[in-house]
């Protein structure tokens, strides 16, 4: 890695907890600036613009969760605990190495919405990503016996990250622990139940 490539890189890791956090419209340059340290010139010396770096942190956020959930699952061999890993991982954030602010999907899909087509789009094809990638596990569950051959793969796959984000919602919003311990147990019944 070049001088560059090193610098774009430290850019990108010191600037994705603030997108994360404070969203691409909350997230300033001065933000920027702040977070790594370096002048305006040196961030848009390496990135085109805002929108650039926004889209590359990102990347790099969601990156993040995806390298944590496989370590986990890759410390079990059924199908049904590598399953569960998700709840693991999404209510013991502490135990894994994640992007600081939250699920970076969930953020980037909200404050994108209606601000910034390009990282809503990105957030959207992650997303599909993941119900892919839930898919192919529990197809494989299914293939080795441990689910029910009648199990709708994709309802299930989308019915477990629609609970896992609104676990999150439900939880930042009430601040209430119980609440999002309820959908936690629904996830953990659903996912044993296969």
């Amino acid at each position: 890695m070049n001088k560059a490539e090193r610098t774009r890189q430290f850019i990108i890791e010191k600037a994705a907890p603030v997108f994360n956090t404070k969203g691409y419209s909350g997230t300033s340059l001065s933000d920027m600036t702040d977070a790594t340290g370096l002048t305006k010139g040196s961030i848009y010396g390496n990135f085109a613009d805002k929108d650039e770096v926004a889209l590359a942190c990102f990347d790099y956020s969601y990156k993040k969760v995806q390298e944590a959930i496989k370590k986990a699952m890759d410390q079990y061999p059924s199908y049904r605990d590598k399953l569960l890993v998700y709840v693991e991982v999404y209510t013991n954030r502490g135990n894994h190495d994640l992007p600081t602010g939250g699920c970076p999907v969930l953020n980037t899909i909200v404050d994108a919405d209606d601000t910034h087509p390009g990282l809503r789009a990105k957030a959207g094809a992650a997303l599909i990503q993941w119900k892919e990638r839930m898919v192919v596990l529990i197809d494989q569950g299914k293939a080795a016996g441990e689910f029910r051959s009648a199990v709708n793969s994709e309802q299930v796959a989308l019915t477990i990250i629609a609970m896992l984000e609104g676990m999150i919602v439900i939880g930042r919003g009430t601040g209430k622990p119980a609440y999002a311990r309820s959908v936690i147990d629904s996830i953990e019944q659903l996912i044993r139940g296969l």
